[in-house]
């Protein structure tokens, strides 16, 4: 266009609302060689709902004070996704609904540019969350897919048993997830292995309940009750376990009458016991066959046996847990006496104890009696030690401590060592590595207060990894082959999976070395090609397909508007071309604009010939 100062510039498209499944951008646009002092480019991608868009660098080229912006637009509110800080080639941005917005700026008379391609992908509602002391499944994680969700014996579900992922800019569950919580009394029948919890365990219970319990073995069998923790608040809270189905049973215990808890536990005489309870208190209770012991228990550990009928002459043996140790009780127990069954020994407990050495490649570490709460004015260390031309990745998955409580790491073998962390209070998962093969843990809990219920303290994972800075070699793959941006795979570095032809990437084609020297997904594969490419529409037509898909045979038929001639072939066939995979059998046929003019002639020579120049019409083709 002219103005009035004679100088002329040339509109640029930079302004665009995208809505198909996939595509490129160039940003400005190379359409214009004209200079411009300023150049302003905005795109909003938009896809269907239940999609999210994925977009991957190509090519970026910026000079200092070039602005690109990359946001999450679906919900409202803008979420910045990336910016030109990040921006490198091989850079995968992804939505987290089904609209994102890329601005790109510049002030220069020579801009910089950046070539992008995006995609649609579909979104899923997230993971559910497990309810403590239960249980979830899904059916998928896509729209109309199910979470159902159950608790462990003793507690029952507050909430809904299914939520459904819904449909929208960004899926979600209809509903927020249940609970779990510890039922006050009940009927439990053909028990084989169960736990009785106090209303409201692991916190304290409230005052004035009074909880029944009737355990009900299968016909044959007896039941033992294993003691894992009791409380009782107050002198008058009573625990009465009765040896049989109703109050007025023989009591085989009364915390009245009784200061210590049986580290044996209790033994019915039938299949029946009756629980009277007030107390925050936990009991796991199992059914046997007579002429057999009950069947061990041991918390946060496993066990292996003989024979897992528990019959006499079974030996058992018991492991913790990682991160706990064993203590009280025997490794290995055996059933003895074929008159009257009995373990020779105690089951051992596994806990989490205060300090440690520990010299394997990877483990973990708990708070002091994970999960439940440590105790006050506790001073442990750790020392963790791998093989001396490695280092240690420490892991922290869970850290919810008290805001006076501290836990550091050192990166040597003692507390002189330079510090890698100090924290207190919560904090999410993050990742620490140390520069040598030692790592020293200290916990410090503040001795004037206390810590209650579970889940306050922290899991800390270690292990053992190379002592470089580059991400493990990537494999090749079958029917296609890699590249790799960078000789050393250091982070940043990009590795690119191509598949010869007639094959197809199937996953991320590009895997980025992360920060914490991970790959930034899983590897593709290349899988034959079993349909061929959209061709396209033609100007001034439409097109009848054989069926919604390319696949080989399919057809699709051109068949032009009104006014407008055909030039090609109208019927195109996907087909089979063995090695270089399915390909159309003609090339995109023409619309072209046509002209009809009507010749009437007068010739007196016969009838038919006169009906003949009445009636011809001649079709000239106009071409561009």
């Amino acid at each position: 266009q002219e103005e009035d100062d004679g100088s002329t510039t040339a509109e640029i498209a930079c302004q665009l609302n995208l809505t198909g499944p996939e595509g490129y951008i160039e940003a400005p646009p190379q359409s214009s060689s004209a200079l411009h002092s300023t150049v302003d480019c905005s795109y909003v991608i938009t896809v269907y709902m239940g999609y999210g868009v994925e977009v991957q660098v190509l090519n970026v080229n910026l000079s200092e004070g070039d602005k690109v912006v990359f946001e999450d637009v679906g919900h409202g509110e803008n979420t910045m996704l990336a910016n030109e800080s990040i921006l490198m080639r091989g850079l995968v941005v992804r939505s987290h609904s089904n609209q994102i917005s890329i601005r790109f700026h510049n002030q220069r008379s020579r801009v910089g540019s950046v070539l992008l391609r995006y995609q649609a992908f579909v979104l899923s509602c997230v993971f559910p969350q497990r309810p403590l002391y239960g249980d979830v499944s899904v059916s998928s994680l896509h729209s109309g897919g199910e979470a159902f969700f159950s608790c462990l014996t003793g507690y029952q579900l507050q909430g809904s048993s299914v939520l459904t992922c819904r449909n929208a800019s960004t899926p979600y569950w209809c509903g927020k997830e249940p609970h779990c919580l510890a039922a006050c009394g009940g009927l439990i029948r053909n028990i084989t292995v169960g736990r009785i919890v106090s209303p409201g365990f692991p916190s304290n219970y409230s005052n004035n309940l009074t909880c029944h319990w009737q355990l009900e073995a299968p016909r044959g069998h007896r039941i033992h009750v294993h003691f894992e923790k009791v409380a009782l608040a107050e002198d008058d809270d009573r625990l009465l376990i009765k040896n049989g189905n109703n109050i007025d049973a023989a009591a085989l215990y009364d915390s009245y009458e009784v200061e210590y808890l049986p580290n044996e536990g209790l033994l019915s005489t039938s299949r029946h016991l009756f629980t009277e309870l007030t107390t925050d208190a936990t009991g796991t209770s199992t059914a046997f066959a007579a002429g057999h012991c009950y069947e061990p228990f041991v918390k946060y550990g496993n066990l292996t046996s003989s024979d897992n009928t528990w019959a006499v002459g079974a030996v058992v043996e018991f492991a913790c847990n990682h991160g706990y140790t064993l203590e009280q009780g025997s490794v290995t127990i055996e059933c003895m006496d074929p008159k009257n069954p009995q373990w020779n020994e105690t089951e051992p407990a596994c806990r989490a104890v205060c300090s440690g050495e520990i010299t394997d490649s990877a483990g973990v570490v708990l708070s002091p009696n994970w999960p439940e709460a440590y105790d006050k004015g506790q001073d442990c260390i750790w020392g963790i030690h791998v093989e001396e031309d490695k280092r240690i990745m420490v892991d922290i998955q869970v850290l919810n401590i008290g805001k006076n409580d501290l836990l550091t790491f050192y990166d040597g073998d003692d507390l002189t060592a330079k510090v890698l962390g100090q924290y207190g209070g919560s904090k999410s998962i993050f990742k620490l590595y140390t520069s040598t093969a030692d790592l020293t843990l200290q916990f410090q809990s503040d001795p004037a207060t206390n810590v209650y219920g579970y889940g306050n303290g922290f899991i800390v994972h270690f292990f053992e990894v190379a002592r470089n800075d580059t991400c493990p070699e990537l494999p090749e793959i079958s029917n296609g082959w890699k590249s790799s941006s960078h000789p050393e795979l250091v982070q940043g570095t990009v590795v690119t999976y191509q598949c010869y032809p007639s094959y197809q990437v199937v996953g991320a084609e590009l895997l980025m070395c992360q920060w914490d020297l991970t790959w930034s997904g899983d590897l593709p594969s290349c899988e034959r090609v079993l349909s061929c490419a959209d061709p396209g529409k033609v100007e001034h037509s439409r097109r009848v397909l054989s069926g919604p898909h390319f696949t080989v045979a399919s057809t699709i038929q051109y068949i032009c508007n009104k006014g407008f001639t055909l030039s090609g072939n109208s019927l195109l066939t996907c087909f089979n071309r063995g090695s270089m995979g399915p390909k159309w059998n003609q090339k995109l046929p023409g619309c072209l604009k046509s002209s009809c003019l009507l010749f009437v002639g007068i010739l007196i020579i016969a009838p038919s010939l006169i009906w003949f120049w009445y009636n011809a019409v001649y079709h000239i083709v106009l071409l561009p």
